[in-house]
């Protein structure tokens, strides 16, 4: 099942304002939050205190709970790895590992007394996850999840984010990314210059672009905003998505008729097969609609992005939805409907043969 997440920074917030967004992440389907022990001073007895009764009002909404801790807070704290139970009481349901132990550590902790999920860095190109598998650690107890970037320009690159997330989906392991809301004014570190996991995400003014795009690769199972507070707008917004379905934006060039606006959005469309180089092809509306008469309208020279409705010129291929993958001549054959969102054409380059997607 693929979550979707919040995160709160108690220190950072008052326990009002937390609980109210909380509630509001609620209401639009959220299921995870993550917190941060990073940035918080203090001793073991208040830091219980202050996180406790958010996280038990949290779990009043069925959350998901993951704290990010590292080294350094279990010295600061004086906890053991192979004593959780200062994690149990604060109530949460797994602890995220900045940094790591040696790999055997990590390994006996995926069978703590107290059941708690034990989530690693996904961001880190190197041999940890295989590390500490080869000390037989329980995989059912072990998540994934990648760094966020509080800083512009430090952000991870496409390749490296693909690369590490697949080798924890290859083990059958939860992975979790980070995206950016330009509402929200804070994280958890003063530096605030957008937080997200991939750096291409920085400047996506839509936040249901960022998800959509983690989601269509098939490495990130939760979605996780970083910064804090998203708006209602966006939270409603990334609620209305369907997770595992791609939904393409697309901007109209000309008026639709009746017929074209049921092909565009009535139709669960999906990448044919044996795929072209020039266009993503959807062939079954030409099924669907071979006795509909569809008018040459707007047979302008297609560009990539183009939303292409083959008119009744073609015969045969009538009613076929194309979006262009490249420029090239229109024969008269083809009506340009509109075109694919700007923000929206990363999806069209990774878009694969057989993957459905619908049209808004």
């Amino acid at each position: 099942m693929r979550k979707l997440g919040i995160s709160v920074y108690p220190e950072h917030a008052s326990l009002k304002e937390n609980k109210n967004y909380i509630a509001t992440a609620a209401k639009y389907g959220f299921d995870r939050i993550f917190t941060c022990l990073l940035s918080v001073k203090g001793d073991q007895e208040s830091i219980v205190r202050e996180f406790k009764e958010i996280i038990s009002y949290a779990k009043g909404y069925n959350f998901e709970v993951i704290v990010d801790v590292a080294l350094s807070v279990f010295k600061d704290l004086k906890i053991s790895y192979d004593d959780l139970s200062f994690f149990r009481e604060m109530g949460v349901d797994g602890l995220r590992l900045d940094e790591g132990f040696s790999g055997a550590e990590e390994a006996m902790m995926t069978y703590n007394k107290e059941n708690l999920m034990i989530e690693l860095n996904v961001s880190q190109p190197n041999r940890y996850l295989e590390n500490i598998l080869s000390y037989c650690a329980d995989t059912h107890n072990i998540l994934g999840c990648h760094n966020f970037y509080p800083k512009k320009r430090s952000g991870l690159k496409r390749e490296l984010f693909l690369e590490t997330s697949k080798n924890y989906k290859k083990n059958g392991i939860r992975v979790a990314a980070f995206i950016n809301s330009t509402a929200a004014t804070f994280g958890p570190w003063p530096v605030s210059e957008g937080l997200c996991t991939l750096e291409e995400h920085r400047y996506i003014d839509d936040i249901t672009v960022q998800a959509r795009d983690l989601w269509n690769t098939d490495m990130v199972d939760d979605v996780i905003i970083a910064n804090c507070f998203a708006s209602e707008d966006e939270l409603k917004a990334l609620g209305d998505i369907r997770r595992g379905l791609l939904t393409l934006d697309i901007e109209l060039e000309v008026e639709v008729s009746e017929t074209e606006a049921k092909i565009l959005y009535d139709e669960l469309h999906f990448y044919r097969g044996d795929a072209s180089e020039y266009t993503i092809r959807s062939t079954m509306p030409r099924v669907k609609y071979q006795t509909y008469e569809i008018p040459s309208k707007n047979t302008r020279s297609i560009k990539r992005g183009d939303v292409i409705i083959e008119n009744s010129n073609y015969n045969r291929y009538k009613g076929e939805l194309h979006i262009a993958l490249r420029d090239y001549q229109n024969e008269g054959n083809s009506n340009v409907i509109g075109r694919v969102r700007g923000d929206n054409l990363i999806f069209i380059d990774n878009i694969k043969s057989w993957q459905k997607f619908k049209l808004r």
